[in-house]
């Protein structure tokens, strides 16, 4: 049963299995690989039996209750489709998406509906109040994309009763689409003496955009990157260019990856940065790069 359901449930089981396998391949021993396999099959089978075995006493009954349990799930499932469609779309877009899910949950759970004080049992009184906290969320997301806002976490940052409050600009990388243009642009650098950032970059890349949104606005790491002579490549239609570039020049596996090159045009292999990385320790890499 463990083995069957690891086949339905293969994303889910995919990152232990994985773990196993490698820790397998590295060792060479095959006793200990197939008796790790066995115990993650009884892992996964044993849960199933115990529920089998007890002729449904362990599970729970059907109910007016499963209504709402299919509700929940409903919008669990909306959630995900959002999560996943965040890799494609505009970030105001997927923020105006969020902020109608939460608005239209919070009326399907009865937010805008009246009902006496004294008929209210105590577990609906709870469900309200989770709706209306949802229904502020959701107006304030529709406030921050009409701010041109797109930070779900910050829904109205940029909001500031200080008439004088000022932004950091956004930083300005070079494109780069080829060999050619990338050795042409680091002997710009040599020449004027300058450090420089090469950032691979796609639209499709979650942490590519939390890069852009969290780690390069910070003011602090913007006031040192002036000082930098700013590279990307945009990878996000895999073209012929953009694998030779990945792949064949500095064998990554994909974005984002961060790599710093010297004065000297010397690329610094211990500084070169693979997925997201917070601002403070992108600032103390760019402080070394600089020495």
């Amino acid at each position: 049963m463990g083995l069957f359901s690891a086949f339905i449930v293969g994303p889910c089981v995919a990152p232990p299995l994985a773990g196993a396998l490698l820790y397998i391949s590295q060792t060479g021993d095959a006793k200990l690989g197939g008796l790790a396999l066995f115990a993650l099959s009884i892992g996964m089978g044993t849960p199933l039996l115990i529920i089998g075995a007890s002729a449904g006493r362990l599970l729970p009954k059907a109910g007016a209750w499963m209504n709402a349990i299919k509700a929940i799930f409903g919008v669990i499932m909306l959630g995900m489709a959002i999560l996943l469609l965040e890799r494609v779309l505009d970030p105001v877009v997927t923020a105006l998406l969020w902020g109608t899910l939460l608005i239209c949950t919070s009326v399907y759970m009865g937010i805008l509906q009246s009902q006496p004080a004294n008929e209210f049992p105590n577990w609906l009184t709870l469900w309200k109040g989770l709706g209306l906290v949802m229904l502020i969320y959701g107006i304030m997301l529709l406030v921050g994309v009409g701010i041109g806002n797109d930070n779900i976490f910050k829904p109205l940052d940029g909001i500031s009763i200080t008439a004088n409050k000022t932004t950091a600009p956004n930083l300005q990388f070079q494109p780069i689409t080829t060999d050619a243009e990338l050795d042409v642009a680091l002997a710009k650098a040599v020449v004027q003496s300058k450090p420089v950032i090469l950032e691979f970059y796609a639209n499709w890349c979650v942490s590519c955009k939390e890069l852009e949104k969290y780690t390069f606005s910070d003011p602090n790491l913007q006031q040192v990157l002036a000082n930098f002579v700013l590279l990307r490549v945009d990878v996000t239609s895999n073209t012929a260019a953009n694998k030779a570039l990945l792949y064949g020049r500095f064998q990554l596996t994909g974005p984002p990856v961060i790599i710093f090159y010297a004065k000297n045009g010397q690329e610094l292999r211990n500084l070169r940065t693979v997925g997201f990385i917070s601002a403070a320790d992108l600032l103390a890499k760019v402080q070394t790069a600089m020495q």
